[in-house]
């Protein structure tokens, strides 16, 4: 009687994670197509580079930010309380994620980091709901370089109190955010790593 679950466990698991592979190959068509450029570009790191993500093509893609958000949501830990990322970069992610998670019956709060405290009203660094001290937030980055404006964004939330423990990007370039993260303690994922976007743009000869 215990093997007729585990087996319907087991395969439950394997569709869904079947579909995820499904969605994610769905976003990468997407960014290997409308996001990818190559030429000579100056990143907001400084660093100068042969390839440029234009991530805002996918985020603010209709099909974009609904694979960005199955996607996402479904690497957060289960007790994740809320998802936030620096202003601008990070405002559909955070968006798309908080709307899946309410389709999903597990709302989510999205929080939005400003780069500058606003001048007016409250002042604040952070906006959308307050959430209780301690809340444990997952910080959300488009593209990870040098991996410090995801930096900005963990320290504002810890000094407001809540507890960051990982980072979640769209797409790693292989720079040394990941060491950075970890250098700091922080757990770090990407949905894509730069290479994989460029073997999908050669292999659709786009």
């Amino acid at each position: 009687m215990t093997n007729k679950p585990q087996s319907l466990a087991q395969s439950d698991s394997q569709r869904y994670n079947t579909e995820l592979n499904i969605l994610r190959g769905e976003l990468l068509d997407l960014f290997s197509r409308l996001a990818y450029q190559e030429g000579d570009f100056v990143l907001s790191s400084g660093l100068r580079s042969s390839y440029y993500v234009n991530k805002t093509q996918v985020t603010l893609h209709p099909q974009g930010a609904l694979l960005i958000g199955q996607i996402i949501f479904s690497m957060l830990p289960t007790d994740t309380e809320g998802v936030a990322g620096l202003t601008l970069g990070a405002d559909p992610i955070v968006t798309a994620v908080s709307i899946i998670s309410a389709q999903e019956k597990r709302p989510i709060p999205a929080l939005i980091i400003r780069k500058e405290a606003k001048g007016h009203g409250t002042k604040a660094y952070i906006e959308g709901p307050s959430l209780p001290a301690g809340a444990k937030i997952v910080v959300l980055e488009d593209v990870v370089t040098t991996g410090q404006s995801a930096m900005k964004a963990v320290t504002r939330l810890r000094d407001a109190g809540y507890t960051v423990e990982q980072v979640i990007s769209l797409v790693d370039r292989l720079q040394g955010g990941a060491e950075l993260y970890q250098s700091a303690g922080l757990k770090f994922a990407a949905i894509f790593s730069i290479t994989e976007i460029q073997q999908r743009f050669r292999e659709l000869g786009v």
